[in-house]
């Protein structure tokens, strides 16, 4: 299990498009991936469980992962939130 702190940098935050943008990449791992704010962890494979979080621009999450390609997919999704989320 890995675990990374990040400060989410795009511009709305983690809500309905950032959010479901952040969920696909998730999915593609086969890791289970965590996101935890202020002593609160949801399954971050799950729409409503990020979308609780009322994640916003400048909050500092924890990204955890737990499985077979841990590191990648830590990587990958601390990347993602850490660089305001870019889609190309």
């Amino acid at each position: 299990m890995l675990s990374k702190e990040v400060v989410v940098q795009n511009q709305v935050g983690l809500h309905a498009r950032p959010a479901t943008f952040f969920i696909q990449k998730c999915n593609e791992f086969k890791s289970s991936v965590w996101v935890e704010k202020n002593d609160r962890r949801v399954n971050a494979k799950s729409l409503l469980g990020v979308l609780s979080l009322g994640i916003s621009k400048g909050s500092k999450i924890t990204v955890i992962t737990d499985g077979v390609d841990e590191e990648e997919a830590l990587e990958a999704l601390a990347g993602l939130i850490g660089t305001g989320m870019e889609e190309e």
